[in-house]
């Protein structure tokens, strides 16, 4: 039977599984990158991620809910938690210097896997969707992915944001010299 899902696996899908894993892997390494795209794929991969449970188990209140409840969670967690040492914001190329991490990938790839993972399961068993507990897990765990997600963009602006303060009260009032 796994042989028969990964031979009816959109060829697409594959394709998506190796842009993930590219991008994934090239978060391993130290790099410079701008607020925008620091943000982007953050948001790109939370939307993914709520797409996700949409189209698994539409829209019903206790699965967004679910998703809500676990986004709000798991970035309130990081949130409190200090960025890696060696993140530095340059506010004169406005770019952030990021050290390198496995971490975007493994959630990455565990959206990517959560996403046809269900879909392999509604396809087999499509009962499934119609079961509030599975809705509802699956729903937080999207959610919990998005989160992180989410937390990594608000830690960045938060970083450039202090870094700007900072700079605008060591500098000089305008007229003054």
């Amino acid at each position: 039977m796994f042989e028969q899902v990964i031979r009816n696996t959109p060829v697409w899908v594959w394709g998506l599984f190796l842009g993930l894993l590219t991008l994934g892997i090239s978060q391993s390494l130290n790099r410079t990158v701008g607020l925008r795209r620091a943000t982007v794929t953050s948001l790109a991969m939370a939307g993914l991620s709520l797409y996700g449970t949409v189209s698994a188990f539409g829209s019903a209140s206790a699965v967004l809910l679910a998703w809500l409840a676990a986004a709000v969670g798991v970035a309130v967690f990081i949130l409190s938690r200090p960025l890696a040492a060696q993140t530095r914001y340059d506010p004169d190329t406005r770019r952030f210097f990021l050290p390198g991490s496995w971490i975007p990938l493994g959630l990455m790839m565990g959206i990517f896997l959560t996403k046809y993972v269900v879909g392999v399961m509604l396809a087999l068993q499509p009962a499934l969707m119609h079961q509030s507990g599975t809705a509802i897990a699956v729903a937080a765990l999207y959610g919990a992915f998005s989160g992180a997600f989410l937390s990594r963009a608000v830690r960045l602006l938060r970083l450039a944001l202090r870094v700007q303060a900072g700079r605008g009260a060591t500098a000089p009032a305008a007229g003054t010299a």
